[in-house]
């Protein structure tokens, strides 16, 4: 099969510039006065924000895992914090970075699910959307994506290189991100075609150029402050590691679990998983890959002097997922957790993050802070003094890292998925209400479940506490705004518009 010709897409219009700069100019403004009256020196702290693709809560050892280790991110906690309380952005991919980006919840942020741009590429953000990226370009910083984008197709206003990064390296499209030998990977904003996976070879493991290219952006900004959002595409099927990993854990979980997959023809490496004889192997290995590799990026760090002065924050876009071949029962990824990816009880959504900053954060400290991805991007805008977006949903965790006074936190968290007839899930404290089949009764019963009595969310005590349910489905409300994106819309918002439409005409 030959793989696509080299392509190279053209450059930003005169337009989005303008456009970009007139978002900015304010907060750049602003901080071109704070540089000014500060001119004296530049402390400003690296930052470095690790995703890891489909990883449970419990499919570290630090976290619990039992059946295999995880070494090197184990060090990030001995060393650092864990947050034992965080929530990733929704339950699949690009709604879970679209929120870690914007610091919009998904009832605010425009990306709601997963939905697909063909040939290649997902729903774009719009072009106005101001990012993390965007806010540390104005703060004087380097920025850098490396990995999964999966947030606008290549050409769209919603690309990498629009959306707040000088460097882009990886995958724009999740789904060809299925793939850990494709045809090609994106160089900002042109395809590196991999010849080494021409027809059915697979001599080129993406991820390891992915570390290559994450590596180098760190020796080539280490006297500037920098952003690398190293967005890693293991453990996400398929379930795929190089031999030298899959010897140390084969044999080791029998029975295994294999897959029949697509392995040639029309549709091979355009989304669809490859075959895997040995997916609980597999998984053991990826998740290996990925330690080693975040064990080699520390050493860089420590190599080249700037290791005392990097934030390192390591998080998971949803649970676990059930694909390709894995089991996350078999090794209990969502630890107390019920349900998976795509489910909005603790399981789906659920995330480790671990924190570590070299005399900043206290080693091997814990806290139960309640937080999720859209507290992200206001707590990196704290620690650079930026002002976050007057709509950020997002509430700064800077305190709790530094271990200062004065910690605030969000009312409630909120969650929508579009997706599986609809989905709605809160946390209030304690309290968690669950909604499903939401696009096809919005008016489904709401779930209740106390987590600190109940974290595994077995029992659904709605029936004893009115007031609670009353309380969360206001909160619910509140929290929900329809989506400028139809595909995003609740079936009753489609009706409304659509009778909106046919008046007009």
């Amino acid at each position: 099969m030959t793989p696509p010709e080299t392509q190279d897409l053209p450059c930003e219009t005169k337009l989005q510039r303008c456009l970009t700069m007139l978002r900015i100019l304010p907060t750049s403004m602003l901080l071109i006065f704070a540089l000014i009256s500060n001119a004296s020196g530049d402390e400003r702290p690296n930052i470095i924000y690790i995703l890891a693709d489909d990883l449970g809560y419990g499919d570290l050892s630090c976290q619990g895992q039992e059946k295999f280790t995880t070494p090197n991110i184990d060090a990030l906690a001995a060393t650092g914090m864990r947050f034992t309380q965080h929530y990733s952005g929704s339950t699949v991919c690009a709604p879970s970075r679209c929120a870690l980006l914007t610091g919009k919840h998904t009832g605010h942020c425009v990306v709601r699910g997963n939905a697909e741009v063909k040939p290649e590429g997902q729903q774009p953000m719009p072009a106005d959307t101001l990012t993390l990226g965007h806010l540390l370009q104005t703060a004087g910083y380097k920025t850098g994506i490396f990995g999964k984008w999966g947030l606008g197709a290549p050409g769209s206003a919603s690309e990498p290189l629009l959306m707040g990064f000088d460097r882009f390296y990886g995958y724009n499209c999740q789904r060809l991100a299925h793939h850990y030998y494709p045809y090609f990977l994106w160089n900002d904003r042109q395809r590196e075609i991999l010849w080494g996976n021409f027809g059915l070879e697979e001599q080129a493991y993406a991820p390891d150029l992915i570390q290559e290219q994450t590596l180098k952006f760190l020796e080539d900004n280490q006297k500037q402050p920098f952003f690398c959002y190293y967005a890693m595409i293991q453990p996400h099927a398929e379930m795929f590691a190089p031999e030298e990993y899959m010897v140390k854990y084969r044999g080791k979980f029998l029975p295994e679990s294999a897959y029949k997959g697509t392995d040639g023809g029309p549709n091979y490496r355009k989304g669809g998983y490859g075959s895997q004889p040995e997916s609980h192997a597999a998984f053991a290995a990826m998740v290996s890959v990925m330690d080693d590799d975040i064990g080699e990026l520390i050493a860089k760090l420590e190599e080249l002097g700037i290791a005392d002065n990097t934030l390192v924050i390591f998080s998971s876009d949803n649970g676990p997922h059930q694909e390709g071949g894995h089991d996350p029962d078999y090794f209990n990824s969502n630890g107390l957790g019920r349900g998976h990816k795509r489910d909005l009880y603790e399981g789906g959504i659920h995330v480790p993050m671990i924190a570590n900053w070299a005399g900043k954060i206290e080693a091997a400290s814990e806290t139960a802070h309640l937080s999720a991805f859209w507290d992200v991007l206001p707590t990196i805008a704290d620690l650079v003094g930026v002002a976050p977006p007057h709509d950020c949903d997002g509430v700064s965790f800077l305190p709790t890292l530094l271990g200062k006074e004065g910690q605030t936190a969000s009312e409630y968290l909120y969650w929508e998925f579009h997706e599986r007839k609809g989905r709605e899930a809160i946390r209030w404290g304690d309290w968690k209400g669950v909604r499903y089949n939401v696009d096809q009764d919005p008016n489904s019963r709401l779930e209740l479940y106390n987590l600190r009595n109940d974290p595994s969310e077995n029992s659904n005590i709605a029936t004893g506490y009115p007031e609670v349910v009353e309380k969360l489905d206001r909160f619910i409300q509140e929290a929900h705004s329809e989506s400028p994106v139809e595909r995003f819309q609740w079936q009753g918002e489609r009706r409304g518009m659509q009778g909106a439409e046919a008046k007009r005409k």
